[in-house]
């Protein structure tokens, strides 16, 4: 039952700004999400890892869970 409860955990990531003005390391960041373009969308797995990240670009995504 653990397994299926870890498999299930995946966090919704938008990138709703664009990254013109934005520092390089925000830039790879948002890269390593896996985003490009402004509305982007990605299925993530839910880590600590990938929260980290997101906590860096806050202010350029949202979540959606």
């Amino acid at each position: 039952m653990a397994k299926n409860e870890t498999a299930e955990k995946t966090v919704r990531v938008r990138l709703v700004k664009g990254l013109r003005g934005v520092q390089s390391r925000h830039r790879l960041s948002v890269k390593a999400l896996g985003l490009n373009k402004t509305n982007d969308v990605r299925e993530l797995k839910d880590s600590p890892q990938v929260r980290g990240l997101i906590n860096t670009v806050y202010y350029l995504v949202r979540v959606e869970e």
